[in-house]
C-alpha cells in the first residue's frame, strides 16, 4: 500500500555515508502518474533503477516500465543492459504494437496535462480521506497530511473484516480492495479496504462529489445501509473522461507523431 512519500533521499544519504556498494530501485508501480512536483522526484533523489506500472495513477494500457540513471561509461550500466536482455528476449515474447499504441497517446496526454491532473489527484484523495474521517470511518494515515500523501486512502473496518464490506460496497455499485494493515499478518486477516481516488478524478469528481460518496460509503459500511440507486445516480452525472484530448487534439498529436517517425 502506497499512502506516503517513500524516502528515497534519506536512503541514498544512509547508503553513501555508509559507504556500501547498493543499488537503490524504486517501485513506483502505483504512483508513476504523479512523481514530478507534487510527489516525487526519484532519479534527483538518488535512485538509480525505477520500475512502473502504466494503467494506475499513470493512467493508459495495461504496461510496464523500467528506467535507469546509469551512463554508458558507468560500471553499473552492464547492469541495465543485463536488465534490457532480461526483459527482451528474456522475458517478453513481443511487444504487443495494439497496447503500445495506446501507451503512446496516454503519455502524450500525461505530458500535456499532467500538472491538473497530478494536483487534482493528490487534492481529491486529501479530500476524500477527510471526508471518510467525517463520516465516522477510521481512516489511516497521519492526520497531518490529510492521511494520504498519494492517490491512495485507507480506511480499517475491523480485523478481518475487509472482504465482507468489499464485497457490501461491490454489491452497491463501489468497488474497492481489501488489504492487510501492517498490524495484520496477511490478507486473510485483512481489515482495511483500500481506496484510489484517479478514476473519478479522470471523470470529473472533486471536493463535492467525494463528499457525498463518502457519506454513502459510511451508510453502507457502518449503517449496512442499500445505497446502489444513489451511487448510480450520482455516476450517472459524470461519464465524460477528462485530461485527455479531443477529437481534435488526439490527431493533431498523431500528426506530430507521423512526422517524427518520418511519415
Amino acid at each position: 500500500m502506497v499512502i506516503h512519500k517513500e524516502p528515497v533521499a534519506e536512503i541514498r544519504k544512509y547508503v553513501d555515508d555508509m559507504g556500501l556498494d547498493t543499488t537503490i530501485m524504486y517501485d513506483m508501480a502505483h504512483v508513476l502518474g504523479i512523481a514530478g512536483d507534487y510527489f516525487q522526484k526519484p532519479f534527483e533523489e538518488g535512485a538509480e533503477i525505477v520500475t512502473g506500472s502504466t494503467h494506475k495513477t499513470f493512467f493508459g494500457s495495461q504496461r510496464g516500465i523500467v528506467a535507469m540513471n546509469y551512463k554508458e561509461d558507468e560500471l553499473k550500466y552492464g547492469l541495465w543492459e543485463t536488465v534490457e536482455r532480461r526483459a527482451f528476449p528474456g522475458s517478453v515474447s513481443n511487444h504487443h504494437l495494439g497496447t503500445q499504441l495506446g501507451l503512446l497517446m496516454a503519455a502524450y496526454e500525461m505530458n500535456e496535462f499532467k500538472d491538473a491532473y497530478q494536483k487534482a489527484i493528490i487534492t481529491n484523495a486529501k479530500n476524500f480521506a477527510k471526508a471518510l474521517k467525517a463520516e465516522g470511518l477510521n481512516v489511516c494515515g497521519d492526520p497531518a497530511n490529510d492521511y494520504t500523501e498519494t492517490h491512495q486512502v485507507l480506511v480499517s473496518v475491523g480485523y478481518g473484516e475487509g472482504p465482507e464490506i468489499a464485497t457490501r460496497l461491490e454489491n452497491n455499485n463501489i468497488v474497492v480492495n481489501y488489504q492487510a494493515t501492517p498490524d495484520e499478518e496477511g490478507f486473510t486477516a485483512s481489515g482495511a479496504l483500500r481506496m484510489g481516488v484517479s478514476e473519478m478524478t479522470r471523470f470529473g469528481f472533486g471536493e463535492a462529489e467525494f463528499k457525498k460518496l463518502a457519506a454513502l460509503m459510511a451508510d453502507c459500511i457502518l449503517r449496512n445501509k442499500d445505497i446502489s440507486e444513489d451511487v448510480s445516480r450520482l455516476r450517472a452525472d459524470y461519464t465524460k473522461m477528462h485530461y485527455c484530448f479531443d477529437d481534435k487534439e488526439f490527431l493533431e498529436a498523431l500528426e506530430s507523431f507521423a512526422g517524427k517517425i518520418g511519415f
